[in-house]
């Protein structure tokens, strides 16, 4: 196989593995831990998700800016 052809599937595998572990742990920790949904009143742990849902995505997408400028050898 070619080292661009190569390069480019690493590129879109990890793409793809971090999008499918971030939405896992989202997911996981908001709608079935019920973290996600605010009741009657908002919880320190309503708090913490939000916080690292926003800190997760933002970091998410600076680590796909990264990894998608870089040209391929």
């Amino acid at each position: 196989m070619e080292p661009e052809v190569r390069e480019f599937l690493q590129r879109i595998s990890l793409s793809l593995g971090i999008g499918i572990l971030w939405m896992a742990l989202n997911s996981t920790f908001g709608i079935m831990l019920d973290y996600a949904f605010i009741h009657d009143h908002v919880t320190i742990g309503n708090i913490i998700f939000y916080i690292w849902f926003v800190a997760s995505i933002i970091l998410m997408i600076w680590l796909y800016i990264r990894l998608w400028k870089k040209q391929l050898k």
